[in-house]
């Protein structure tokens, strides 16, 4: 079974955590983000780019009510330098996981975690305390095709929560989070685990998802898990106006 490659992983990142609108301006990609995050918001190149194109790109985002906000791939590097040239800032450099759903990786939990779809108030609470609010809650609601939010602890009291959709072939898991009070207790292990076993139940052969790399305690947990970091992406944003 060949792996998925960065490009297919890109378009499962679109398709499971969509922009409210995707905008093809050649040679960009803009997305309108309705504040649901970074991911939602940012541009990036569709084809090969000039250091011209990036005033295109910033005016189109301007018009968006949106800061200039680039997502930087493998492979732009002309990009990485032209930006630079310009003053903006690196932000959240990620790291892209991925594993197989084989019978190994897919273990039925040992405690009770309940698929749920739309998602609980109890859970949306949770969520919120975890910064994933409304406009986040909106970008899952926007999502095609299969998905679930899943959550262990009590239908009333969720310890957990998190939030996985499906692309082709390859399920990706969102929005990971555990009640403080609840947080180094296998929480992250249980809800990562359930995630495999309802992503096969969808046909899935693959489970990816994409974390910062300063989210150390999430870095580990999913290397402890025998996933492979297969890929990366950061942010340039362009530098803020001063009064």
């Amino acid at each position: 079974m060949k792996p998925p490659g960065q490009a297919d992983l890109f378009q499962t990142l679109d398709a499971t955590w969509p922009a409210a609108r995707f905008i093809r301006q050649k040679p960009w990609v803009l997305r309108k983000g309705s504040g649901g995050g970074q991911r939602v918001s940012s541009a990036t190149a569709a084809e090969t780019v000039t250091d011209a194109d990036i005033v295109k790109a910033e005016a189109g985002m301007r018009d968006l009510g949106q800061h200039p906000l680039f997502m930087l791939r493998p492979g732009d590097d002309a990009l990485e330098n032209w930006l630079a040239a310009r003053n903006y800032d690196v932000v959240d450099p990620v790291a892209i996981y991925l594993s197989p759903l084989t019978s190994s990786t897919a273990l039925q939990p040992t405690r009770s975690v309940m698929p749920v779809w739309p998602p609980s108030d109890a859970a949306r609470v949770l969520w919120a305390k975890g910064g994933i609010g409304p406009d986040r809650i909106a970008v899952m609601e926007r999502v095609q095709g299969a998905k679930i939010a899943l959550h262990t602890g009590t239908p009333t009291e969720p310890t957990g929560v998190t939030f996985v959709a499906l692309h082709q072939d390859i399920a990706m898991l969102h929005a990971l989070e555990v009640s403080p009070s609840h947080r180094r207790n296998g929480i992250g292990r249980e809800l990562m685990s359930a995630a495999a076993t309802w992503s096969r139940t969808q046909g899935a052969d693959w489970l990816s998802l994409m974390v910062t790399r300063a989210n150390a305690p999430a870095n580990a947990l999913y290397r402890a898990l025998g996933m492979s970091e297969v890929g990366r992406y950061h942010y340039r944003r362009a530098p803020m106006v001063k009064p």
